[in-house]
């Protein structure tokens, strides 16, 4: 069950980051995009890390997409040139962008855009400097965006002639795609890239120039890149859980070949009842609890029969044979949606070569605010 030396002295549950994994992911993701780094603009929500943001810029990845102001002012602090605001700021946090932009002027910021009432508020904190901003398109998850349409092209005509603001491009994100099977998957990634093409076309007929398009998340990012490599148009991908990847996309996804970074260390702290349940300390509040109880961690050094109940710090397990896993036992645990359980965590024990090195990396941004 144990093939990582060191956890013995490591207190449970603990976030463990396999920094040989990590970079295997870096190489393949340049490797999906023709290994040229100009085409990726990987995200920052699953790791939230700085130390994994320097691993890319040394492999000459010099942009990221970020959710959130305080991932935004993380990529700053690592030294990341280019940084994409992914989300529509409204209200204060639009104000709380331009803050960060007259603080670090030498790197290049942008954020979304997909209403007026958007626009007017990235136009008012604006002020003094000018806020690039993406329209964002609604390519299909209704999520955020605009569809395409007259709408979304007077909105991008408000964009390029107010003053305060500046139009980077268009931003296509097509996240409701999950199809396990590439057929499926490719099907589904052409009929939101026929919405983007439909919309281009809209913009080239009343004369608008499409400065780049950043597009796509991890399951279609092969897709993307494929699209990227053979586009005359400037295109950055957007894969985020490619870094750490995780059990749900690894078993949906096989095609895309990366490997789990992210571990989880439990222990098994009982053996309740007199049938082979075991309790194990990892709890909803170590794991991300938002899936059905079966598909929030997998233990693969486990002969689990069922998940048969999680609380806040227990997680108990139905064994086929309990004598195995005596009390006390290290269990390696691989999260099945990596992005939330790593919020979970102040930090992460590093792992290099096999060994727990002693070394820990601060999920910084999980915090909301840093200083601004």
């Amino acid at each position: 069950m144990n093939e990582i030396a060191g956890i013995q002295s490591l207190a449970s549950p603990s976030l463990l980051f396999d920094v040989d994994a990590i970079e295997r992911n870096i190489d393949r993701m340049l490797e999906l995009a023709g290994g040229d780094p100009d085409l990726l603009r990987p995200h920052i929500k699953t790791h939230k890390c700085e130390e994994i943001l320097k691993l890319q810029s040394e492999r000459g990845i010099t942009r990221v997409k970020c959710a959130t102001i305080a991932e935004a002012e993380l990529a700053a602090r690592a030294g990341v040139p280019d940084i994409l605001v992914s989300y529509p700021l409204v209200g204060p946090n639009a104000a709380r962008l331009a803050e960060l932009m007259r603080k670090r002027p030498e790197l290049h910021f942008s954020c979304l855009v997909d209403s007026t009432r958007g626009l007017e508020d990235l136009a008012a904190a604006a002020d003094d400097i000018p806020i690039r901003a993406y329209l964002d398109l609604d390519c299909g998850m209704h999520r955020t965006g605009i569809e395409s349409g007259p709408a979304a092209v007077e909105l991008v005509s408000e964009l390029i002639r107010n003053p305060r603001l500046e139009f980077e491009g268009i931003h296509a994100y097509d996240g409701h795609i999950h199809d396990a099977s590439i057929e499926a998957r490719q099907s589904a990634f052409e009929a939101a890239m026929s919405e983007l093409d439909a919309f281009l076309a809209l913009l080239e007929k009343e004369g608008i120039e499409v400065p780049r398009i950043a597009s796509g998340g991890s399951p279609t990012f092969a897709l993307h890149a494929n699209r990227a490599t053979a586009s005359d148009r400037e295109w950055q991908c957007s894969p985020g859980t490619t870094l750490l990847w995780d059990a749900g996309y690894g078993e949906h996804y096989p095609d895309l070949a990366f490997d789990p970074a992210a571990l989880l260390l439990t222990r098994i702290v009982s053996h309740p009842g007199p049938d082979n349940l075991v309790t194990l300390d990892i709890g909803h509040k170590a794991v991300s609890g938002e899936n059905p109880i079966g598909n929030r961690v997998r233990l693969p050094g486990l002969d689990v029969l069922e998940f048969v109940s999680q609380s806040e710090e227990h997680l108990v397990v139905a064994l086929a044979n309990r004598d195995l896993a005596p009390v006390g036992t290290e269990v390696i645990g691989i999260p099945y949606h990596v992005c939330p359980t790593v919020a979970l965590y102040q930090r992460a024990q590093v792992v290099s070569d096999g060994n727990i090195t002693g070394e820990t990396w601060e999920i910084a941004a999980r915090d909301r605010r840093l200083t601004i």
